[in-house]
C-alpha cells in the first residue's frame, strides 16, 4: 500500500505479507527498509523472496512489536542474512531471548491456544533471539531512515509497542486485529486494563492508517477511533 506523508512530502510504501499465522509489514522508503515483525519460525524464505522481488538489499532494522513466537520467530534468521539489527521493547527482551511466549490472562479461543502452546513451541522450535537494540517509550528512529517514534503500549504483553510513523501510520502489533471486523485484542493480555489504556493512547495520536499483526488490511483512522477494548 502506498502512503503519502504530507508533512515530509515523501512517499512511503508499506508491503504487508502473511508469514505463518500472522502478518509482517515492510516499510519501504528511499533511504532503506524497516521490517515490523518477522513472522513465525522457519518462514524467513518468504521474506527473502519478497526482498529479491523488490530488488532491495537495504533492510536497516527489524522491529518486533512483542515477544510472541509468531512475531519474532524468523527474526534471527532474517537478521543473520541481512545484517539488520533486531529491536524490541526492553520489557519483552528477556522473553524473546529465552524463546518464550507468555499469553497472560486468556479468554475465549485463547484458552485452547494456552493448552496447546507447549506442543506448538516444541513443533516450531523458536530460536532464542537476543535483541541488538532495546527500545523505550518516545525513542525516535530517524537514524534508521524512518521519521517515526516508539510508543510503549503494554497490556497484550509487558513490552508491547507501537511504531508511530509521523506521516500518520501506526503499526500496533496485536493491540488490534482485522480478522473479521476491526477490533481490539480479544484473547490474550497480561493486563486487560492496561491494554485498554494503550488503545486509547494510540487513538489520541489520531493515526490515518493502522496496521495490525493479524489481518492483512490496514484500518482507516476514523474506524480505528471507534474501536473499544472489551472490559473484563
Amino acid at each position: 500500500m502506498v502512503q503519502y506523508d504530507s508533512k515530509t512530502h515523501r512517499v512511503i510504501n508499506v508491503h504487508s505479507l502473511k508469514v505463518g499465522v500472522g502478518w509482517t509489514h515492510l516499510i519501504e522508503t528511499a533511504s532503506g527498509l524497516v521490517l515490523v515483525d518477522a513472522g513465525s519460525p522457519g518462514k524467513q524464505s518468504k521474506m527473502f523472496r519478497y526482498l529479491e522481488k523488490l530488488g532491495r538489499d537495504d533492510l536497516r532494522l527489524i522491529i518486533i512489536t512483542h515477544a510472541h513466537l509468531d512475531h519474532y520467530g524468523s527474526a534471527l534468521a532474517i537478521g543473520r542474512s541481512t545484517d539488520a539489527p533486531i529491536a524490541i521493547h526492553r520489557e519483552d527482551a528477556d522473553a524473546m531471548a529465552k524463546a518464550e511466549t507468555h499469553l497472560g490472562l486468556v479468554r475465549g479461543w485463547g484458552k485452547f491456544v494456552e493448552r496447546t502452546m507447549p506442543l506448538v513451541e516444541r513443533y516450531l522450535s523458536p530460536e532464542p533471539t537476543q535483541a541488538d537494540l532495546l527500545l523505550g517509550d518516545g525513542e525516535r528512529l530517524d537514524r534508521f531512515g524512518l521519521d517515526a517514534q516508539i510508543l510503549h503500549t503494554p497490556g497484550h504483553t509487558p513490552g508491547s509497542l507501537t511504531l508511530l510513523v509521523d506521516g500518520g501510520l501506526a503499526f500496533v502489533g496485536d493491540l488490534a486485529s482485522t480478522r473479521g471486523r476491526p477490533h481490539a485484542q480479544l484473547f490474550y493480555a497480561t493486563d486487560w486494563a492496561q491494554l485498554e489504556r494503550s488503545l486509547k493512547r494510540v487513538q489520541s495520536h489520531e493515526p490515518r492508517w493502522v496496521y495490525t499483526g493479524h489481518g492483512g488490511r490496514p484500518i482507516r483512522g476514523e474506524v480505528f477511533q471507534r474501536i473499544k477494548a472489551r472490559r473484563v
